[in-house]
């Protein structure tokens, strides 16, 4: 059986903020490092396979973090990244309430088409093994709608380095 430890990464300077970071690169803060920490002592015995990360560099950083007792390298993939909030990207998240949504954002049918795009590539490419995949909010929904044939709103919300276990 292939599992996916699907994780959020840790909180950021943005979330912080509540800045709409997209798929801008962001940076971990001094919680976001700390909740980082927290996930990899709790996973240091679990056997994981491979460290997977979206390709910002929040992700990485912090796959990178919760890797370091299993020597692994951390791999990227563009198909975790989190949605493209086009125009909204960079914005306070409170003034964005009753705001018309620009027609540059990823839509929700293409998220999920990259959310099958990630499951099925793990499933070819990790088949028996043990992922750890780090990958934003809205994307993580996502790749769970997929996975439980659900639609996003009915995905409850992960915590900033959150772990979600699915068998593939």
């Amino acid at each position: 059986m292939t599992i996916l430890l699907l994780v959020r990464h840790g909180e950021t300077v943005d979330n912080a903020r509540q800045i709409m970071q997209g798929q801008t690169p962001g940076q971990l803060n001094e919680t976001g490092i700390v909740q980082a920490r927290q996930l990899r002592d709790a996973l240091t015995n679990h056997p994981i396979d491979v460290f997977m990360a979206s390709d910002l560099h929040r992700a990485v950083q912090t796959a990178e973090i919760v890797a370091e007792p299993h020597h692994l390298e951390v791999q990227t993939t563009p198909l975790l990244r989190e949605r493209d909030w086009g125009g909204f990207t960079g914005r306070f998240i409170p003034e964005l309430k009753n705001e018309v949504w620009p027609d540059n954002i990823e839509t929700l049918d293409h998220m999920m088409q990259r959310a099958q795009q990630f499951l099925d590539m793990l499933k070819q490419q990790y088949a028996g093994k043990t992922i750890l995949a780090v990958g934003h909010g809205i994307m993580n929904k996502a790749i769970q709608a997929v996975y439980h044939h659900k639609a996003m709103n009915e995905i409850p919300r992960m915590a900033n380095a959150e772990v979600r276990r699915l068998e593939l």
